[in-house]
């Protein structure tokens, strides 16, 4: 029997959430989006401001930007893709957010991120502490918007 996947991905400017949806139509996955309490603005994301809501929270390994909501559906699945852009080599502290806020304990979170150029760098190592030690967190791949079905579906079968 096929386990349950689910694409869940937080996307600022939209990259990420055009791979997660090619990524959950090619492999049939539910999908789910990660999103702030308080939206991020352009200005909030202007990286090269060292005042910017985004700077702020990164240079925080501890800040945890609140979720909009809680209604992920983790039980039913077996298989998280978990999807976000890179921020300053690493995953954007919401995602820690969103990782301490649900019960992963004997799930398998596979890692995949959208970026300009930067790899994932820390990111395993930044979110491994904000899961339970019996879920399996593992660094999957960078993806990008040229991925053709037939690619995703390599992706995630190596994954799985």
């Amino acid at each position: 029997m096929m386990s349950k996947n689910l694409v869940a991905y937080f996307s600022a400017s939209g990259v990420t959430k055009a791979v997660a949806e090619k990524l959950a139509q090619a492999t049939g996955a539910d999908i789910y989006e990660i999103k702030p309490a308080q939206p991020y603005s352009k200005e909030d994301l202007n990286w090269m401001n060292k005042k910017s809501r985004s700077t702020l929270e990164m240079q925080d390994k501890s800040s945890r930007p609140a979720l909009a909501d809680k209604a992920a559906d983790i039980a039913s699945h077996d298989v998280i893709f978990l999807g976000f852009p890179i921020w300053w080599y690493t995953a954007p502290t919401i995602i820690n957010s969103f990782l301490e806020s649900y019960d992963f304990s004997g799930k398998k979170i596979v890692l995949f991120a959208t970026s300009g150029g930067s790899g994932f760098e820390n990111s395993l190592k930044d979110l491994k502490a904000s899961v339970s030690e019996s879920a399996t967190i593992v660094e999957g791949r960078m993806l990008n918007r040229r991925m053709k079905a037939d690619e995703l579906q390599a992706f995630v079968n190596s994954a799985i």
